[in-house]
């Protein structure tokens, strides 16, 4: 181009029009992302991966408890059940957080 057609910008020599469309192009893929969700999506992951870790902590804590101290009713072996029962709900909880941390590093 010459530096008298249209659109052409005498201080850069670039065509102003093309820097007028790469950065609507620019602002419009922004837009979407924020739309979609996207721009979060890593966070968004990390914090719900973050929640299952917890659940599994507590729900295998609180249900081998709470078998363990049905067991013990039944059973009348208190408090023998619920330690046991209880033990290895926690052990169940830390074999799923160790296979949840291995899927997630693949």
């Amino acid at each position: 181009m010459a530096k008298d057609e249209p659109g052409q910008d005498p201080r850069d020599g670039g065509d102003a029009r093309l820097e007028a469309l790469d950065k609507r192009l620019r602002q419009a893929k922004h837009d979407e992302a924020v739309r979609t969700g996207e721009t979060q999506k890593g966070q968004d992951e990390n914090y719900r991966l973050g929640n299952r870790v917890l659940a599994e902590l507590i729900g295998g804590i609180a249900g081998g408890a709470l078998i363990g101290w049905v067991i013990d009713r039944f059973a009348g072996t208190s408090p023998w059940g619920l330690l046991v029962v209880m033990a290895l709900g926690i052990i169940v909880s830390f074999r799923n957080i160790i296979r949840i941390s291995n899927q997630r590093s693949k």
